[in-house]
């Protein structure tokens, strides 16, 4: 894992745009995103288990997987978005880059590979992108039956209550790290 600042610029989305200003495991937890690098799917059963995640399932996000619609998918996953679930991932093979929103609205890039694993919370605003090579393999972890269903950033959204959560525990874990 490696996370850094994300460098603005009109190149491809799935190019580093490494600022190179890095960002540490301590910051990500600041933002309620939690790191862990699992060599073995037994790490990542434990952590399952003390998160309460029943279900997992697995996506290979491709071309020669997806076919047609790889890029038309790669760019909805790349839409600003949030979540009112955890979203939990293992990566199994490949690179990908999970981007998320800091508290002066900048974009922190989180470059995974093989056994990194994130959590992020409900409510954060993220998006995702494979890296130039295109590929990567993933497990998905979820509490109770599969569902991610992408609420696009939009002024409303302030008013979600998981992201009204969200604000409030990212408040609380800053106090508490001053």
């Amino acid at each position: 894992m490696k996370a850094y600042y994300y460098n603005e610029d009109s190149s491809d989305q799935r190019e580093d745009h490494d600022s190179g200003r890095a960002v540490s495991t301590d910051y990500l937890s600041q933002l309620g995103v939690l790191y862990h690098c699992c060599p073995s799917v037994s790490s990542v059963d434990e952590i399952a288990s003390e998160r309460s995640y029943k279900n997992r399932d697995e996506i290979i996000v491709s071309p020669e997987k997806m076919g047609p619609v790889y890029e038309e998918k790669v760019k909805m996953f790349f839409s600003e978005h949030l979540h009112e679930d955890e979203e939990i991932r293992y990566i199994l093979d490949g690179h990908g880059f999970f981007d998320v929103r800091n508290d002066r609205d900048e974009w922190v890039r989180i470059r995974l590979e093989k056994d990194d694993l994130i959590i992020l919370p409900s409510g954060i605003f993220h998006r995702f992108t494979t890296d130039n090579k295109n590929y990567i393999k993933a497990m998905r972890l979820f509490k109770d039956e599969p569902k991610w269903t992408p609420l696009n950033r939009a002024p409303e959204l302030e008013n979600n209550p998981h992201r009204k959560t969200y604000l409030q525990d990212k408040s609380a874990r800053a106090g508490m790290m001053t």
